[in-house]
């Protein structure tokens, strides 16, 4: 059996990252696993009855302190049980709190007691003003304070690089192409870190 393959795909909220994820997915014919698909109905659930506005996600410290960590713990470990079975995974989320970590995912490999895998990390890039566009026309309710506080978003999370090491790091412009992975995908390997 081959070494089963991770691919983290990270971007901001807009930036295209699902649409990509999901491509890559089909290519690799890997399981696709997307964070908000996974728990966003429990965390706005807890977050409703802790007395929180379930669309805010970003200044929130319950949210930060209480859910983040086990939201992103739990895509983690079904990753890990797919890998387990030798079945690649390409993961949908932004991972925005743990990319300054180099130890982050190779520390949760580790804990969660992940088989070999190849790891990869695909940086989805925009321009600050298509990922405030695309935002405003989706018009979700989680996006309002994000576009709200839109200078403290885009500081935070519009353009920060991953940090992580023992990946493989590799980034696509996603502003309005029509097929960023495959066109771009191989002009843009970093190699391991």
């Amino acid at each position: 059996m081959s070494t089963p393959a991770l691919w983290v795909v990270l971007g901001p909220a807009g930036s295209g990252k699902s649409t990509v994820a999901r491509h890559l997915a089909r290519l690799l014919r890997a399981a696709y696993l997307d964070k908000d698909a996974m728990s966003s109905r429990f965390v706005e659930a807890a977050l409703r009855a802790a007395g929180h506005d379930p669309g805010d996600r970003e200044t929130n410290r319950f949210y930060l302190d209480e859910l983040l960590p086990s939201e992103y713990d739990s895509l983690l470990d079904v990753a890990g049980q797919n890998l387990s079975v030798g079945t690649s995974v390409v993961l949908d989320a932004p991972f925005s709190p743990y990319l300054g970590i180099p130890g982050f995912l190779t520390d949760a490999a580790r804990r969660l007691g992940w088989p070999d895998a190849d790891l990869h990390v695909l940086g989805v890039r925009v321009p600050m003003a298509t990922l405030r566009r695309r935002l405003t026309e989706r018009g979700l309710h989680r996006d309002t304070v994000k576009l709200a506080r839109w200078e403290e978003f885009w500081s935070t999370h519009g353009q920060r690089p991953c940090t992580w090491t023992g990946v493989q790091l590799h980034e696509v412009d996603n502003d309005d192409h029509d097929d960023p992975v495959t066109e771009q995908l191989h002009l843009t390997t970093a190699g391991p870190r």
